[in-house]
């Protein structure tokens, strides 16, 4: 990957990208243990690489690679897919992550007019936020997402005003009052300026580390848990129903890590969580505020993520839409 990497911070001695979204690796397989095989079709671990030191940590999973575990077992002839009874078109392929010891689902269009199987994956059906063009829609279920790490959807037992949920991935919520107001900043609107200067990374990243720590979490750990800032969508922005500025390794992402949109949209089904209470409000002012899927306002664009419960509050699943495709095959020297 080109790591470490401490004084450019750009890894064009390996395949990295010099961003935390472009320094992860995939590794899938067959299923490792004999329980698991009559359950899922393959397993994968994912690994976060640091740029600076080339640390490799497991501790989390990562919801865009995820989209795809499924699409390159597949082509890769790993697995054979669950093929919808409905005559629909459309292939499950059943993964586990090795990290969270967690289930996950993704759904795709399938061709099968060839005596094999082959993935679609250049149907025009959706668009993502920052990704030209539409693509094939993929659908990516977490199943019983909640306690990936810590065995709790709360792991300090209740929501506290910086809510700390672990549902796909650890996330420790703040409201961007309450850092403005640890900044002295009352009364301002924190802008991307604010949010990578060093000072308020260096803040943030002690918020993250006490979080790491009441989640029993090594606050060590950069990848996990992961820290977002949380604000209320603008009166007149009827495309969302929160803004969310999340951090990977220390660094504003440009995005959301797809993990952090599950676990936000997990969290803003919680009543008590700063999520519940800011999409509640969002949601009271406009008239299509009751589906089940959230909208997230992020620095490239929104998002849509859900999440079904149970009746006694048991996380089923989290589910969100992707595309993607395989962009190229070959050998990596080392």
């Amino acid at each position: 990957m080109g790591s470490p990497d401490p004084q450019y911070r750009r890894q064009l001695n390996g395949m990295g990208g010099g961003v935390s979204s472009l320094s992860k690796i995939c590794v899938v397989g067959p299923p490792s243990s004999p329980d698991r095989v009559s359950e899922v079709d393959v397993d994968y671990a994912f690994v976060q690489v640091g740029i600076d030191d080339g640390l490799l940590d497991l501790s989390g999973n990562c919801g865009n690679l995820s989209s795809m575990i499924g699409v390159f077992a597949l082509d890769e002839g790993l697995c054979r897919p669950r093929i919808s009874d409905d005559g629909d078109g459309l292939a499950t392929v059943r993964s586990y992550n090795t990290n969270t010891s967690k289930i996950i689902d993704t759904t795709f269009p399938l061709s099968t007019s060839d005596e094999e199987p082959a993935t679609v994956l250049d149907t025009p059906q959706v668009e993502m936020a920052g990704v030209p063009g539409n693509a094939s829609r993929i659908l990516l279920q977490f199943v019983n997402p909640a306690g990936a790490r810590t065995g709790k959807l709360l792991p300090t037992g209740n929501a506290i005003p910086a809510s700390l949920v672990d549902a796909t991935n650890t996330t420790v919520f703040i409201s961007s009052q309450d850092l403005a107001h640890i900044l002295g900043l009352d009364g301002h609107t924190l802008t991307t300026t604010h949010y990578t200067s060093p000072d308020v990374e260096a803040t943030l990243e002690c918020i993250r580390q006490t979080g790491a720590k009441r989640m029993g979490l090594d606050p060590s750990a950069k990848a996990q848990p992961k820290i977002a800032v949380l604000s209320e969508r603008a009166p007149c922005a009827e495309d969302a129903d929160i803004v969310v500025h999340a951090f990977s390794m220390g660094v504003l992402h440009k995005a959301v890590p797809m993990t952090v949109g599950l676990c936000l949209g997990v969290a803003s089904r919680v009543k008590g969580t700063l999520a519940h209470a800011i999409v509640s409000r969002a949601r009271s002012r406009r008239k299509d505020g009751d589906g089940s899927m959230i909208r997230i306002r992020h620095p490239g664009g929104v998002v849509e993520v859900g999440a079904d419960f149970a009746e006694d509050g048991t996380v089923l699943n989290a589910q969100v839409v992707r595309t993607g495709r395989r962009l190229m095959k070959g050998v990596v020297w080392w």
